[in-house]
């Protein structure tokens, strides 16, 4: 590391010499404040109802379960091919 290269930087830009200020900082009357616009609650609203929300579907899966269950429930080979064939699709693009 060159020192001396520190060193010219420093007197560029004088950072090593102090500087006063004739201000006075008064923190203690400065405050920091957010605001949080309505739509930015809205979103934080729906962000915690989904995250409480189940991931499984009861209702659907209790239907397909009857269906399996019962003998009723039968694959369409043609539409899960072509559903399958467009997601590979999708996924190779």
């Amino acid at each position: 590391m060159r020192i001396d290269a520190y060193n010219q930087i420093a007197q560029l830009y004088k950072t090593g010499k102090s500087v006063r200020t004739n201000k006075v900082n008064n923190t203690a009357s400065v405050r920091d404040e957010v605001q949080i616009s309505q739509t930015a609650r809205d979103y934080q609203i729906a962000k915690q109802a989904v995250a409480g929300a189940s991931d499984v579907r009861e209702d659907k899966v209790a239907q397909l379960k009857a269906s399996m269950s019962s003998g009723n429930y039968s694959v369409e080979t043609d539409s899960f091919a072509n559903k399958l064939l467009e997601k590979y699709k999708a996924a190779m693009m």
